[in-house]
């Protein structure tokens, strides 16, 4: 018997849906994750308890609202199922004081202290209602909601009880069990697209929808952004990478995520057009070229806009060509920017098509593939070949950090696709100071994709 969400479920999702995503920025989540404690990995845990629901809820209650008949595709419910399943996250039961000392301000003081963001309400509890753990007496009789805030500096004095430990494992096991839940969501959805289409008999989508998915995408981002650094915090306590802050490379190195891009959309092609050799790609990069980036990120897009040239040039000048035109990956360092150009010789595109390549569902692939029902892979893996998603997906992951993806085509040569995100940090490198731009917040699709264009130059923004 398949899983339906009761209507009590439905109401509290409703409920939440009516409060806003808190935003998270890089910044704090790099300065918190450098030291993470029990103390401070458990209020974490209470930011995301309270702010995954609202982001969830959000997401539900798109899926449900969607137009046209979008909403009653039998895969766009099983993704609206999986995101109404795993709203609810456990509650810790713990003893009274030592829930006291984790509300307590830390006694960390001057340099060792920073400054957090004003933080919104507790959408669990009404106005003037305890939730039962998470209340503060204001000392007038009345208690005052637990604000959320990623994290928030505690006493870590002493030694925390057992307990505690044990809940921050739990907890992570749960935020485990809800990524695998969802890693099927982008090739599900773009099942559902498939289904709307050969129902509605159309070629293309319309504006509205291509708006809600690129919001729909760009959400899934912030959210698996937010538990996969959660986890990895909480496995990096017992075994601590000193590049990485949970998922987050200090030191991700551009040359050696180019270089395995390139290796694995060669194997790809090969193994697709049954060749000897996949066209050459060759890659010009300072391999001391080193910046603070999530490399699962920064792999995707290089790999995707790897593969749609690779395939360009293949079926442009013939799978029996003995020998094709190299393909060229240039890695510039500026003083704002990394820029990564990536030139081949597949022909190019018509300008009246280059407004199409960006639209989900768009593809110069004579045949759409159908998904297994089942299939549940990740999209990092899934077979998305025809299904027209790499480079709209791949635009998103660039835009996420203030980035951007341009496809600038010379019909009859090829094509130049620009990958520029941005630094995301203030770091020294090579002894030079650099300022440096940051996404304003972690997770903030809306923000994101109705942002108006990106200008040459970006100030740095402070949290």
């Amino acid at each position: 018997m398949s899983w339906r969400a009761s209507e009590r479920l439905m109401d509290t999702i409703r409920h939440y849906a009516r409060f806003p995503a808190t935003g998270v920025s890089l910044r704090q989540m790099v300065q918190f994750g450098e030291k993470p404690s029990v103390g401070t990995l458990f209020r974490a845990s209470q930011f995301l308890a309270e702010e995954l629901p609202i982001r969830l809820a959000h997401r539900v209650q798109e899926l449900d609202e969607l137009p046209d008949g979008l909403n009653e595709m039998p895969s766009v419910i099983k993704v609206k199922d999986w995101y109404a399943q795993s709203f609810e996250l456990p509650r810790p039961e713990l003893p009274s004081d030592i829930k006291s000392r984790l509300m307590k301000p830390s006694k960390a003081i001057g340099r060792n202290a920073f400054r957090l963001p004003a933080a919104t309400p507790n959408p669990s509890i009404d106005e003037g209602e305890s939730d039962g753990w998470g209340g503060l007496q204001n000392g007038n009789g009345k208690n005052k909601g637990l604000t959320r805030r990623y994290f928030a500096v505690v006493d870590d004095s002493s030694d925390w009880p057992a307990d505690l430990h044990l809940y921050n494992q739990r907890f992570a096991q749960t935020l485990h069990h809800i990524k695998r839940r969802h890693d099927g969501v982008v090739t599900t959805m773009a099942q559902g697209i498939l289904e709307y289409k050969r129902r509605r008999q159309r070629m293309q989508i319309d504006s509205t929808i291509q708006s809600f998915l690129d919001r729909f995408y760009m959400s899934r981002i912030g959210i698996r952004m937010l538990i996969g650094q959660h986890i990895a915090l909480t496995d990096q306590s017992h075994h601590r990478d000193p590049n990485y802050v949970g998922i987050i490379c200090t030191k991700t190195n551009v040359q050696d995520l180019a270089q395995e891009a390139i290796e694995n959309a060669r194997f790809v092609c090969e193994d697709h057009y049954g060749l000897f050799e996949a066209p050459k790609v060759q890659l010009v990069c300072n391999p001391n070229l080193d910046f603070m980036y999530v490399p699962g990120h920064l792999s995707h897009m290089l790999f995707e806009t790897l593969k749609n040239s690779l395939r360009a040039v293949v079926e442009t000048h013939g799978e029996e060509k003995q020998a094709f035109p190299v393909t060229k990956v240039i890695v510039a360092e500026g003083k704002e920017d990394i820029t990564i150009k990536i030139s081949d010789e597949g022909g190019g595109i018509p300008r009246s098509a280059i407004p199409l390549v960006w639209t989900y569902m768009y593809t110069t692939v004579d045949r759409t593939p159908s998904l297994d029902p089942d299939f549940d892979k990740s999209d990092f893996k899934a077979p998305m070949a025809g299904f027209g998603y790499g480079l709209p997906i791949s635009r998103l992951y660039a835009r996420y950090f203030g980035g951007d993806l341009k496809l600038i085509s010379m019909e009859g040569a090829g094509a130049q696709n620009l990958q520029v995100p941005p630094w995301v940090l203030r770091k020294r490198l090579q002894s030079r100071n650099r300022e440096i731009s940051e996404r304003k917040q972690v997770g903030d699709a809306e923000a994101v994709v109705n942002a108006p264009p990106r200008s040459n130059y970006s100030s740095p923004q402070e949290v």
